[in-house]
């Protein structure tokens, strides 16, 4: 037996397995964890200045693998729910489920890997977030369902993001706040705002599949007037946390930039052109996320906040 042939056979067996799980993690588009994070840090970070002035980092690490484990079981949750659905849009009819790239059982057995680490972050962090853990994981599931049985499943979706930002708080903290109740508001509304335009895309399909959506029932120029007003709330909501949480003039200078943002990428998708959903969906959803959190951190770091 040659050299080769140690090398070949030791590695065939995890070969197979590591295709599964990088098949898996872009199932979940596990990149995207990037748009929530930002403000689960935002809320961790002003709660520990706030606290100590210092940077709890081994809450914040948990803090971390609790959000992108929660985050992963949501993504799985909803593609394994919605594979059905998915196999008659043309546009998401390439998902790793529906064209067997995935098999149900891995999607499943990522699943229940995903949601185990998440409740062992959250037990790890404290009992509370241990407690409230099943709340968290039943909202996250729960907007996979809201299209079945409500035209306004991006409420659902912006309860569902409304818990990151408050988990983190009382991860740190121990209990809620006035400040993370806003915070939660900003991102939920912020999300769910976004997934009316995204929805916009699936118009015609989904009324003719049975998928429920606000575009689906009142049409898109509907969608994207209440996308306008929703995003005013947003904005309105994160002014409410800067206030509430004692934060500067770096935090309110990100905000008006947030705000130009929001209304550039209102700008740039129309009821009868839609080809730019993907630049206002994820490109500024990127800008805003990672910005608006560079210009809190900043703030909390000019106004005392330690490593």
């Amino acid at each position: 037996m040659t050299t080769s042939d140690l090398t070949t056979g030791s590695a065939s067996p995890a070969a197979p397995q590591r295709g599964r799980v990088r098949k898996f993690l872009s199932l979940v588009m596990i990149e995207h964890s990037v748009f929530a994070l930002p403000f689960a840090y935002t809320a961790a970070l002003t709660a520990m200045w706030r606290d100590t002035r210092s940077v709890h980092w081994v809450q914040l690490l948990l803090i971390t693998v609790a959000m992108v484990s929660a985050r992963t079981v949501a993504m799985s949750a909803n593609r394994i729910l919605d594979r059905g659905f998915d196999a008659l849009n043309p546009r998401t009819a390439r998902r790793e489920l529906v064209t067997g790239e995935v098999s149900l059982s891995t999607a499943w057995a990522g699943t229940v890997v995903a949601l185990a680490v998440f409740l062992g972050s959250c037990a790890a962090l404290s009992w509370l977030c241990l407690a409230l853990a099943p709340v968290a994981v039943a909202l996250l599931v729960l907007y996979s369902y809201g299209k079945r049985f409500t035209d306004f499943p991006q409420v659902l979706l912006a309860l569902a993001q409304f818990v990151a930002p408050v988990g983190a708080w009382i991860a740190v903290t121990g209990h809620a706040s006035w400040a993370a109740a806003a915070l939660g508001l900003a991102v939920g509304t912020w999300i769910g705002g976004f997934d009316l335009i995204y929805a916009c895309q699936d118009y015609e399909i989904d009324r003719a599949i049975g998928v429920r959506s606000v575009p689906a029932r009142f049409g898109i120029a509907a969608a994207l007037r209440s996308s306008i007003v929703v995003h005013a709330v947003t904005v309105g909501a994160f002014a409410w946390f800067g206030a509430a949480a004692g934060l500067g003039w770096l935090w309110w200078t990100g905000l008006a930039l947030t705000a130009l943002v929001l209304i550039y990428e209102h700008t740039i998708v129309r009821a009868h052109d839609l080809s730019r959903v993907n630049r206002a969906f994820f490109t500024a959803n990127g800008v805003i996320g990672i910005g608006l959190f560079g210009f809190a951190l900043a703030d909390l770091i000019v106004h005392g906040l330690r490593a």
